[in-house]
């Protein structure tokens, strides 16, 4: 055997990478044994796994997913002729010397320019099957006809018989082989922007196959901007394809494409090409695989949706068993739920960023609860709240007599949480020689009481978070480098409520309920002028300041609805956001304060300072209430 992974599309085109380790990691980290160093591939994009005579690839929670014959997966073993992609490097996967091409194959696109004349242009409008006057084949006209209607009912049986879009664009373009004299097919697939092509599946008749296929982009570009099917003979002899490089290449004589077209959108292209000089596609061969597209182009696209809610409905199941106490729907949420569901099985330590009051320990605690040591302590710790000092013997523990006022032996947070999870908060602001303790206990697995001598080994598993730069604190030598390169192994960033507004709705409503229930005043909900207004804020302080805002509007409010006039004034001096319906009483509200603001900046020369003492309030005030009515 010589297993080897062929690039033949990408920056690294040409070049042959042996497979000699037992384990090979792709990505754009120079740590990878594979770097690939481009922006389409993550950091830790996917791992090469040889047990025994297999070889499994692993996707490593990518960006961009991890490919296999175009589509994308998880866990995927491999077999010779396999077509790899990863970002934008596309790899073959061969095993031995003689390797076989066939099957499904890798196949491209190549670069060329869109061309305006064709030999033969059929609009899926002038297209019919029957055309009993001529025939090309030496079929009588009325044995042809009774063929091609075979054709397309034994097409329709394949294709509902067919369980995933590869077995579909397999049978498809098998069964295309056998009523038509082509050497070689391929299925391309566009995506959302239809301008784009996201897959390419090819396939041939012959047994052995040499070098990967290539669909010229000038014949592709031409089927897009017509949206008609196309069919040319003596291709090299012709001024409209004879100059295209792939064709060229691959001595193309015969060519027939057709476009899949469902709902009069393109989903993509049926292309099909031979280089024997003795076969030609006929007119005949054109309006049956114009037929042929109409029906199999819903089958693709169905077959497309049903993969697609399947992923779906996979990733609900996860996120439905996924044991939590986040509220939320937008995306970004959706984000964090999956990687919460990846990372908590694991004992790697996990980085959570974002600004305060994002909820960054109840991403911890979910951590934890879905974890093997679920059933372990947490342990949860503010590094800010503590001086240098009480942070190491909360952390580490004491010895009896280690300091004045040490009277007996106390257990650290760390030996409190063996076998189970401690959460430190505010990471960024611990000292760095406590760093480098913390560091010793993240390498070694163990440490020392303050006083004491007798290492201690400790189970654990680490999570910190932070609202601190802490690259830029690195650089100003205030934060451990290597510290930072052992916290962050996965990173988990909250983002700020501001750029999750579709949960504003969700979550005001839950601290409604939560704090009507403690306060013990019936409130049912919030009017919808107080979701419109909640939802254009920015919320500084983010869910914190929400859940704020909601317990005193349930404390002073009068009815069983949350009111607009039961906000806080830093949320109705907001200038409101186009569209948005205020009272009258917010508006002359607003404006009113507008007038005393300005005025008294006009009297004090626009010295802030001045103004805050003419109208009686902290100057820190005073800056606020001229952002919130956007003064300048």
């Amino acid at each position: 055997m010589n297993p080897r992974l062929v690039t033949i599309a990408g920056p690294l085109k040409g070049k042959v990478f042996p497979l000699t380790q037992s384990e090979i990691s792709f990505g754009r980290d120079p740590a990878n044994q594979l770097c690939l160093n481009d922006l389409s591939v993550s950091r830790r994009h996917c791992l090469l796994q040889r047990e025994g005579a297999q070889f499994i690839l692993r996707d490593l929670g990518s960006l961009n997913c991890t490919f296999v014959n175009a589509l994308p997966i998880k866990e995927q073993p491999l077999a010779p002729g396999d077509c790899l992609k990863v970002g934008d490097f596309l790899f073959l996967f061969l095993l031995d010397e003689d390797d076989a091409i066939s099957a499904s194959y890798p196949t491209q696109l190549d670069s060329g320019q869109v061309v305006t004349q064709v030999n033969t242009l059929l609009r899926p409008e002038e297209a019919r099957l029957m055309q009993p006057e001529k025939t090309l084949t030496g079929l009588s006209p009325a044995a042809r006809l009774a063929r091609d209607h075979g054709v397309l009912l034994k097409l329709g049986r394949a294709i509902n018989a067919a369980g995933s879009l590869e077995a579909l664009q397999r049978q498809l373009l098998d069964f295309i082989f056998e009523v038509v004299p082509a050497e070689r097919g391929a299925i391309l697939l566009t995506g959302k922007n239809r301008e784009e092509v996201i897959s390419i599946f090819g396939r041939s008749k012959q047994a052995m196959l040499k070098q990967p296929m290539q669909v010229s982009s000038t014949i592709v570009s031409q089927v897009r901007m017509e949206r008609a099917a196309l069919l040319s003979n003596n291709v090299m002899e012709s001024h409209t394809f004879g100059t295209a490089q792939s064709l060229v290449a691959s001595h193309i004589h015969s060519m027939l494409a057709v476009p899949l077209v469902v709902f009069e959108k393109l989903i993509g292209i049926l292309y099909l090409d031979s280089s024997n000089p003795l076969v030609q596609f006929d007119e005949e061969h054109l309006r049956l695989m114009t037929a042929v597209a109409g029906i199999a182009a819903v089958a693709i696209e169905n077959v497309r949706r049903l993969e697609w809610l399947e992923g779906e409905n996979q990733r609900l199941q996860e996120e439905i068993h996924l044991a939590h106490d986040m509220i939320g729907e937008s995306p970004r949420m959706r984000s964090i739920f999956q990687t919460i569901a990846k990372v908590a099985p694991t004992d790697s330590t996990v980085l959570i960023r974002g600004e305060s009051g994002t909820g960054k320990e109840l991403v911890a605690r979910a951590i934890h609860r879905n974890s093997p040591r679920a059933s372990k302590p947490f342990v949860a710790i503010n590094c800010a709240a503590l001086t240098e000092t009480l942070l190491e013997s909360e952390l580490f523990g004491y010895e009896k007599g280690a300091f004045t006022g040490a009277i007996a032996q106390k257990k650290g947070k760390f030996e409190i949480a063996d076998g189970g999870t401690v959460f430190l908060d505010e990471m960024g602001e611990m000292q760095p020689a406590l760093q480098a303790k913390l560091l010793r206990v993240l390498q070694e697995h163990e440490f020392e009481r303050v006083g004491g001598t007798k290492p201690i080994k400790t189970n654990l598993r680490l999570i910190a978070a932070t609202n601190r730069d802490l690259e830029a604190a690195i650089k100003n030598n205030t934060f451990r480098a290597d510290l930072y390169y052992r916290l962050n192994v996965v990173s988990i960033t909250n983002p700020p409520l501001r750029e999750r507004r579709e949960d504003i709705p969700a979550l005001a409503q839950f601290f409604t309920a939560k704090y009507s229930q403690k306060c013990k005043r019936p409130v049912t909900g919030l009017s919808a002028a107080t979701i419109a207004r909640l939802q254009s804020y920015d919320w500084p302080g983010n869910v914190r300041e929400l859940e704020n805002t909601i317990e005193r509007a349930v404390v002073l409010g009068s009815t069983n609805l949350i009111q607009v006039e039961d906000l806080p004034e830093s949320i109705l001096e907001q200038e409101p956001v186009a569209g948005l319906m205020t009272t009258k009483y917010e508006d002359t509200l607003r404006e009113t304060k507008k007038q005393l603001v300005l005025r008294a900046l006009e009297q004090a020369n626009g010295n802030q300072a001045e103004a805050a003492k003419l109208l009686g309030m902290h100057a820190s005030n005073l800056h606020r209430l001229i952002q919130n009515l956007k003064l300048k």
